[in-house]
């Protein structure tokens, strides 16, 4: 992870990423929404991941089409029986309290997640995958003047949208929460402590993947009236 880290930061821990420039040599600054954040980060590390994939033997595969898990599929140049899930993540630290991050989800818990057969909205069936984890960055918001224009002559003055960046890789079902993720819609949530998150300490890591997959494939699906007292 260090490796990585300070392949997109610099010395003084801003992300290296200053903007982006026109055919006329102009800067311009980015914005700190959370979601060009993330999609510029992903573009940003890639390089870096398909050569440590090539390095270990295994292929990159990117989703075939938008939306579906994972972000990126290794799979073995040897054994192409053999697949590692890894989506790549990316929340800021909560400013009151820098302990917690605004948390991420963790992928769907709808149909591919209950049937592992299944190729809805998944590069590969879920069974098929020998583990599912998480690249992930945990970073400090700056707020930058979004209308600034600058030369080339600046680029070491330029401020970057995000600093302070904290990278981790963890398996999935041990940064699971045990409540959705992103409203109504069918996510699993991760867990929000940072520390918890970077030492892999989620509600689901103790008890293990098989409590971890029973639960999410039947989050929703049990009500109180099945239980009655």
């Amino acid at each position: 992870m260090e490796n990585l880290k300070w392949q997109i930061c610099q010395p003084d821990h801003q992300w290296k990423i200053k903007g982006f420039i026109d055919n006329e040599k102009q800067l311009f600054s980015i914005s700190n929404d959370t979601k060009v954040v993330s999609k510029i980060l992903e573009i940003h590390m890639f390089p870096y991941i398909l050569e440590f994939a090539k390095n270990c033997g295994f292929e990159v595969i990117l989703p075939s089409h938008q939306n579906y898990y994972p972000d990126l599929s290794f799979v073995s140049k040897i054994n192409p029986e053999i697949k590692y899930a890894i989506d790549l993540k990316t929340t800021y630290r909560n400013e009151k309290n820098p302990n917690f991050c605004n948390g991420f989800t963790l992928g769907s818990h709808g149909e591919y997640f209950r049937n592992r057969e299944s190729c809805k909205n998944i590069q590969f069936p879920y069974k098929s995958y020998s583990g599912h984890f998480c690249l992930g960055i945990i970073y400090d918001r700056v707020k930058v003047n979004e209308l600034e224009r600058y030369s080339l002559q600046d680029l070491q003055h330029i401020p970057s949208v995000i600093k302070n960046l904290t990278l981790f890789f963890a398996e999935k079902y041990k940064i699971a929460s045990d409540t959705s993720g992103s409203g109504n819609t069918a996510n699993i949530g991760s867990i929000k402590v940072i520390e918890n998150i970077l030492h892999e300490r989620g509600i689901f890591a103790e008890w293990g993947e098989e409590i971890f997959d029973d639960y999410w494939m039947n989050y929703g699906r049990i009500t109180k009236k099945e239980f009655p007292l």
